[in-house]
């Protein structure tokens, strides 16, 4: 064996457990998604009040993201995530024995605050891997985050219908516990480099936010976007019991059509490095509001109601993809600053479109919804032209633009 082949496979062998930790641990917020159903019931509360299950950890993880990832460039990196991954674990078991609703929400929006961990990893990859290999091993482990959203959903309505809905969040807590101890055996210390007391740094994520347009459209947008992916995956659980009939099993087995979403990274990455970028995110957002409309129209088909499915995840992945791009390249000594202005906001509208969709159900149901959702993804549109509208007209007088 070669002396660098020793080191080469301990690298890959710390890529893996970033990204399994990664999928693992973001997974807690998509688990309730098929489960507002029965969560519904067990609490005895409305479709929509369940649906605020969803909207109070996504919040949760806004805040997590907006408050905790930035200590990733303050404090130890794997010991910073290790002591996180505790807390989860006892959130994740008081939701899973919660008497009653209130303690239900309350633990489900510390599962949000500490599942950033998540986030807290990404950055930590990309300090750990060579230079000459950093983008490979980086997709590694984002591979890893989006296999954890796109499974969840699948995983969760298969252990609900084996052994109840509340056995998720206690197989999840043991999960944790099994990641934290990874992190800590397998992973390398990683010593920040920055010695900025913490106010400091919040108020420089806040200058950012204001001196970045780029950075402010392309969070506005994908928002939007992923407004309309919570807003499908918050509602459409409620059709395919109700109207459809489906088991847990089958609701699962349905979720499995999101798994198609991340072929759409990869295509979006090389469409952005051959400067279809612009183009590509405009069309992405014209899919996604396709997508919602389709899935009223076709309702009443599971066939259409999956290719529907299918057409958003592809979109709002590869608007993601494409936006992270542009974002990363605006200022390479401000990244993850950079990652939780623009995950921040993400999560704020993915929370926001679900607490409204759910409340639009309730008052007109599918149709409701699904509209609602579509006109997120229109709005984005909106924003996209008036960006391209202002960048050709700052193209013929030769300044730059603003926003």
């Amino acid at each position: 064996m070669s002396q660098d082949a020793q080191p080469v496979r301990s690298l890959r062998l710390v890529m893996v457990v970033l990204a399994f930790s990664c999928g693992a641990t973001v997974a807690n917020l998509y688990y309730p998604q098929p489960l507002l159903d029965e969560i519904s019931r067990a609490f005895s509360v409305s479709q929509g009040a369940a649906a605020l299950v969803v909207t109070l950890t996504q919040l949760g993880y806004a805040a997590g993201m907006a408050l905790l990832m930035p200590l990733g460039d303050l404090l130890e990196n794997r010991g910073l995530a290790a002591r996180t991954l505790v807390f989860t674990t006892i959130a994740l078991v008081v939701a899973g024995l919660s008497p009653v609703f209130g303690v239900f929400l309350a633990a489900s929006v510390l599962i949000g605050i500490t599942s950033v961990v998540a986030q807290i990893l990404i950055p930590y990859a990309a300090h750990l891997a060579p230079e000459e290999q950093r983008g490979r091993f980086v997709g590694t482990v984002m591979t890893g985050l989006l296999l954890g959203i796109l499974l969840a959903r699948t995983v969760s309505s298969l252990i609900a219908d084996a052994w109840g809905w509340r056995t998720i969040y206690l197989v999840s807590a043991g999960l944790m516990l099994l990641v934290a101890a990874a992190v800590v055996r397998l992973l390398p210390r990683r010593e920040p480099g920055h010695d900025v007391r913490y106010p400091h740094l919040m108020r420089s994520i806040l200058t950012l936010a204001r001196e970045e347009p780029a950075l402010r459209r392309r969070a506005a947008c994908q928002a939007l976007m992923f407004g309309a992916f919570s807003a499908f995956w918050t509602t459409v659980a409620f059709e395919l019991t109700g109207r459809h009939g489906l088991t847990q099993t089958g609701v699962g087995i349905f979720a499995l059509v999101g798994a198609a979403g991340a072929a759409a990274a990869p295509v979006a990455g090389r469409l952005g490095d051959r400067g279809y970028g612009q183009v590509a995110s405009g069309v992405a957002l014209a899919l996604g509001a396709a997508a919602m409309v389709l899935a009223d129209v076709g309702v009443g088909s599971l066939v259409v109601l999956a290719a529907a499915g299918v057409l958003l995840d592809l979109a709002v992945q590869g608007h993601q993809v494409l936006s992270q791009r542009e974002i990363y390249g605006l200022r390479a000594d401000a990244r993850a600053r950079i990652n939780t202005v623009f995950m921040t906001t993400i999560f704020v509208g993915g929370a926001a479109a679900s607490a409204v969709a759910g409340a639009v159900y309730d008052l007109a149901g599918w149709t409701g919804s699904s509209l609602f959702g579509a006109a997120l993804p229109v709005l984005g549109l909106g924003i996209w032209t008036w960006s391209r509208v202002r960048a050709r007209r700052a193209s013929h007088t030769g300044l730059t633009p603003v926003g």
